[in-house]
């Protein structure tokens, strides 16, 4: 799902693309293939995530209240996925029937709504807790003095914070869906429509905005955490451990962020430009639209890398645990 169906819509063409037409039935069997390695995954990670998280009250510092929220994040979109996957598994199986008429959403205008917000619950959670634990570590070596019990506590609430953003950006855009979209296909919107373009346009600059900010904070953070980390003062041999430890961390969100994220919203706002007639360029219309399945799914495997953050940090989560 996406900020409208982007490869099932039925509406007419725009007059520039009129012509311009990409054959993406693979997506069917490819979301079925990528979902459920991402369920299975996504399933045990997070939960053993969670699991060695809440069942070790002792190394509950900030860095772990941001990576218990993140697993809680990652999970609603895995649990979502088993209803995903058989909805593709309709689609792929009419297609190779070749029936004819393709079936449309039938789940229900209520399903589709908890669709979307799950969706962007998962992927703007995942980024915004990833920020938190780079603003974690930033103030964790930039200003080692500071009070762990402190940081702590700032986390309690910032977590809190981010929670309340999220679910309040993730029902505002399956919102915009309901205000224009059909009554016999809720999940579809219409990007030849000149009143479905604004509402499409002002769900890209949310999604985008959601995205642009808190990667310029993150990268702030993580070059200042380079630049003090490169200082003479980290060059014991404890030290040196925490540097190596310290880095992984940062190296693995800066990966996570440049495999999942980065390719999704670049093709997103690829493929929204050409589609609403502002950027009438078939090649990149044919290009965004077929690499789309691809983006969304190394979008959607964020879930299953974000544990691994855990594994990483987890000797920071023993050495700054909190004594009281």
């Amino acid at each position: 799902m996406e900020l409208w169906n982007m490869t099932d819509a039925q509406a007419e063409p725009l007059s520039p693309l009129s012509n311009c037409t990409v054959d993406t039935s693979y997506r069917f069997a490819f979301y079925q293939m990528s979902y459920s390695v991402i369920f299975l995954l996504g399933l045990a990670t997070n939960s053993l995530a969670l699991c060695r998280l809440c069942l070790s009250p002792c190394t509950m510092n900030s860095t772990a209240i941001y990576m218990v929220s993140l697993s809680a994040a990652d999970m609603f979109f895995v649990i979502s996925l088993p209803m995903r996957i058989y909805y593709y598994h309709q689609r792929a199986r009419a297609l190779s029937l070749k029936t004819g008429d393709m079936p449309s959403w039938t789940l229900g205008v209520a399903y589709c709504h908890l669709t979307f917000t799950i969706k962007y619950i998962s992927l703007y959670g995942g980024i915004f807790f990833l920020v938190c634990i780079a603003v974690d570590r930033y103030f964790a070596v930039v200003h080692p003095l500071g009070s762990a019990n402190r940081r702590r506590r700032v986390a309690q609430l910032v977590s809190g914070g981010i929670w309340c953003l999220v679910l309040g950006l993730s029902v505002s855009l399956p919102l915009l869906h309901s205000a224009v979209a059909r009554h016999h296909q809720p999940c579809l919107l219409d990007p030849s429509s000149q009143h479905h373009r604004i509402i499409i346009l002002v769900a890209l600059g949310l999604v985008l905005g959601s995205f642009l900010l808190p990667t310029v904070l993150l990268l702030f953070s993580y070059c200042r955490v380079l630049s003090v980390l490169r200082q003479p003062r980290h060059r014991s041999r404890c030290q040196r451990r925490i540097r190596q430890h310290t880095l992984t961390v940062i190296y693995w969100v800066l990966g996570v962020f440049l495999l999942c994220f980065v390719p999704y919203h670049i093709n997103l706002l690829g493929y929204t430009l050409t589609q609403v007639g502002l950027l009438p360029h078939c090649a990149l219309a044919k290009m965004t639209k077929a690499v789309h399945p691809i983006v969304l799914s190394l979008a959607s495997s964020n879930c299953c890398l974000n544990p691994l953050i855990y594994y990483f940090s987890s000797s920071i989560l023993h050495k700054e645990a909190p004594s009281g």
